[in-house]
């Protein structure tokens, strides 16, 4: 059932997945192209907010910073989760490949290497500092707009 605080949650880590998508493209090597990743982050910050946050709302201050710590650390993973699956099928397109499994393998090797580059700490801080305020936000729309 759609609500104010799922639309909110959903708005504010669709953002801080653009803004984090801005903050990690200078980190990787130049000859990267990026096409629209910082377009496909923001969506997958609209779907983990609200999917992930929006329900968790009303349950109080300390439950909402929590829920943003949440729905900060869920953005994380299903950006490298899916960006990394991408990055296996374009290989496995190209044949890179000897099994599936080796392919299956791979999606978790390339996740620890994006992970890798987002250890910064300007990222880092901005992770943490969008996610208490998403999940302050959430917990103020929740209250307002039941």
């Amino acid at each position: 059932m759609p609500d104010a605080a799922k639309l909110i949650a959903g708005i504010l880590i669709g953002l801080l997945g653009l803004i984090v998508s801005f903050q990690v493209m200078p980190l990787f090597p130049e000859s990267t192209a990026f096409g629209n990743f910082a377009y496909y982050n923001a969506f997958i910050g609209l779907l983990t907010g609200w999917v992930v946050m929006g329900k968790r709302a009303g349950r109080g201050i300390t439950a909402a910073i929590n829920n943003g710590f949440g729905g900060a650390l869920m953005l994380v993973l299903w950006g490298l989760f899916i960006h990394s699956c991408y990055q296996m099928f374009d290989r496995a397109m190209d044949n890179w490949y000897n099994g599936a499994f080796v392919a299956l393998a791979a999606i978790f090797e390339f996740m620890a290497e994006y992970a890798l580059m987002l250890i910064n700490p300007l990222v880092i801080f901005t992770l943490i500092a969008g996610g208490i305020i998403s999940g302050l936000a959430t917990e103020f729309a929740w209250r307002t707009w039941r």
